[in-house]
C-alpha cells in the first residue's frame, strides 16, 4: 500500500557548488514532489530555505541519504509530518468548566466535593449521573498485536491508542483514554482492567494478540457489568456483516442459501464466523492453515475446535482451493497471496470477494477486480473499504446511553443491519457497498439500533428519553431502523 508523508528539508546551499535546481532534480529522481520552498536566510555564499517535499514514506529515508552526498549541501533539519502530528501526543484532558476564584474551587473540589462524594458513596449508580464515568472508555492493549506491526510493546502502541481516543471523540463525542500494560499475563490483564474500571463506563480492547486475547475478552465479560468489546474481533466482523449484506443485495443473491468460505481463523476471522451465523448465515466453511475445519475431528488450538464444531455443514475436506469451488463469498482475514485467480475462476456466478488483510490483502485486488462481482478489502485506495471505524463510535455511543452491561451478538447484528441500510438503493453498486467513514448518518444510526437492540435483550440498564415513549420493550418494531433485509433482496 503507498503511503505518502510530507518532509520538509532545511539545507544550506553553497552558491558555488550547487544549484537549487540539482536538489530538486534529486528529489524527484528519488520519487517526491517539491511542493513549497521557503527562504529562511540569504547570503554572498550560500543560503538557508525549507524545502517541503510530499514522498512514499519508503522512500524519504533514501532521499535524506541522496540530498547528504550532494556537494555543498548540508542538512540542519529533518521535519515529518507525520510525526509532527505526533508530537506530545495526539490527545490532552481539559476541564469542562473553568475555575476562576475561590467559589468555583471550593464546589468542583474541597470542600463542596464532599457531598457528591458522599451522595455517589449512598448510592454508587450515581456515578454515572455525577462523574465521567457515563461517558468514559479505555482503550486497553498489551502491544502484542499492533496493526500489521506486531508484538512491538506497550510504549510502541501508545500512539495507535491515542488516535483510536480520537476516532472515538471525533466521530462519537466519546472521552476514551488509552492504557497501555507492560504485562502479557492474561490473569494480570484481567485483573488490572477489573482493577481500574470504577473509572470507566466501558472498555474497548485493542491490539491483544490470539488466542489470549479470547480469554481476555470472555472473563471480563464475566466478571464485569460494563460493555467490553475487542475491537479487532468484533468491529472487523460488524463492519464485514455490513458490506455482505448490501453485496448480497447487488447480487441479489440469499443469505440463507449462499455459500460462505471464511480464510483465516484467528481472532478476526473468528469473531466474523461468529457474526455470520448470527446474522442467519448457516452454509459457512472455515479455512485456515491445516485446510478445511470438519465438524468432529480434533485440532490442537481450541479455537479451531470451536469454530469446526458451528461449521462446515456439508463436511468439505480439503485446502482452501478444494473447497472454494462454487462458492459464492469469499471473506479473508488470512494474509497475501492465499487467493488465486483461478480459486476465483471456480467460484459461483457473480462471487464476492472480501480480501480484508491489511496492508497486503488475500489477492491483489487489480488482479481480482476483474474476475468478481463485488470486491471489498481492508484498505483506503480501493472502494469498499472494511474499516472499524464504522463501528466501534456508534456501538459505544449506544451502549454507553442505555448503559448495557455487555455488547451482545443482538446489539453487534443490530450495528451491522443499521451500518448497511445507510447504503440507499439509489446509491447502491458494485463499488459502493459500504458508507464513508465521515457519513454524518452512520454513528447516529449504528447507535440508535444498538439501543433498541439493548433494550429488547434486557442489557439496558437506562432508556434514554426518546426510546421513554415506545411501549413496554422500550421501542416499537417499526421504529428499530435495521430495515436491511436478511435475504439480500433490494425489494
Amino acid at each position: 500500500m503507498s503511503i505518502n508523508t510530507t518532509m520538509i528539508f532545511r539545507i544550506q546551499m553553497d552558491k558555488k557548488a550547487i544549484t537549487f535546481g540539482d536538489v530538486v532534480s534529486v528529489v524527484n529522481a528519488a520519487g517526491g514532489d517539491v511542493v513549497a520552498v521557503d527562504m529562511i536566510r540569504a547570503g554572498k555564499e550560500s543560503t538557508v530555505r525549507d524545502i517541503t517535499v510530499q514522498i512514499n514514506v519508503d522512500a524519504h529515508e533514501r532521499l535524506e541519504d541522496r540530498i547528504r552526498l550532494l556537494p555543498g549541501i548540508q542538512i540542519i533539519h529533518v521535519s515529518d509530518s507525520t510525526f509532527l502530528a505526533h508530537l506530545g501526543g495526539k490527545i490532552q484532558v481539559v476541564p469542562k468548566t473553568p475555575i476562576k476564584n475561590r467559589e468555583d474551587l471550593s464546589r468542583v473540589y474541597t470542600p463542596g466535593v464532599a457531598r457528591v462524594c458522599m451522595a455517589i458513596h449512598q448510592d454508587p449508580a450515581k456515578a454515572y449521573t455525577l462523574t465521567a464515568k457515563r461517558n468514559t472508555v479505555a482503550v486497553v492493549t498489551d502491544g502484542t498485536a499492533v496493526l500489521g506491526l506486531g508484538d512491538i510493546g506497550p510504549e510502541a502502541a501508545m500512539p495507535v491508542m491515542e488516535g483510536k481516543a480520537m476516532l472515538f471523540k471525533q466521530f462519537a463525542d466519546v472521552d476514551a483514554f488509552p492504557i497501555c500494560l507492560r504485562t502479557k499475563n492474561p490473569d494480570e490483564i484481567v485483573g488490572i482492567i477489573k482493577a481500574i474500571s470504577p473509572t470507566f463506563g466501558g472498555i474497548n480492547l485493542e491490539d491483544i494478540s490470539s488466542p489470549r486475547c479470547f480469554e481476555i475478552e470472555r472473563r471480563l465479560k464475566e466478571e464485569l457489568d460494563i460493555p467490553v468489546f475487542h475491537d479487532d474481533q468484533h468491529g472487523t466482523a460488524v463492519v464485514m456483516l455490513a458490506g455482505l449484506f448490501n453485496a448480497l443485495r447487488v447480487v441479489r443473491k440469499s443469505a440463507e442459501t449462499v455459500r460462505i468460505v471464511v480464510c483465516g481463523v484467528g481472532a478476526a476471522g473468528a469473531a466474523c464466523i461468529e457474526m455470520l451465523l448470527a446474522a442467519g448465515l448457516r452454509h459457512v466453511t472455515a479455512v485456515d492453515r491445516c485446510g478445511a475445519l470438519v465438524p468432529g475431528i480434533e485440532y490442537d488450538n481450541p479455537t479451531l475446535n470451536r469454530i469446526a464444531a458451528i461449521t462446515n455443514p456439508d463436511r468439505l475436506i480439503g485446502s482452501l482451493s478444494d473447497v472454494i469451488e462454487g462458492a459464492d463469498v469469499f471473506i479473508g482475514v488470512s494474509g497475501p497471496g492465499v487467493l488465486k485467480a483461478e480459486d476465483i475462476k471456480r467460484m459461483a456466478p457473480d462471487p464476492i470477494v472480501f480480501a480484508m488483510a491489511n496492508p497486503e490483502p488475500e489477492i491483489d485486488p487489480e488482479l481480482a477486480e476483474p474476475l468478481v462481482r463485488v470486491l471489498a478489502t481492508g484498505r483506503s485506495d480501493y472502494p469498499n473499504q472494511i474499516n472499524n471505524v464504522l463501528c466501534f463510535p456508534g456501538i459505544f455511543r449506544g451502549a454507553l446511553d442505555c448503559r448495557a452491561t455487555c455488547i451482545n451478538e443482538e446489539m453487534k447484528v443490530a450495528a451491522a443491519r443499521a451500518i448497511a441500510s445507510i447504503v440507499s438503493d439509489e446509491e447502491l453498486n458494485e463499488q459502493y457497498i459500504i458508507p464513508s467513514i465521515f457519513n454524518e448518518k452512520v454513528v447516529q444510526e449504528v447507535r440508535d439500533a444498538v439501543i433498541a437492540a439493548a433494550i429488547e435483550t434486557g442489557t439496558a440498564k437506562r432508556l434514554p428519553p426518546e426510546f421513554q415513549s415506545a411501549g413496554p420493550a422500550g421501542i416499537a418494531p417499526e421504529d428499530r431502523k435495521l430495515a436491511v433485509p436478511l435475504n439480500g433482496s433490494a425489494d
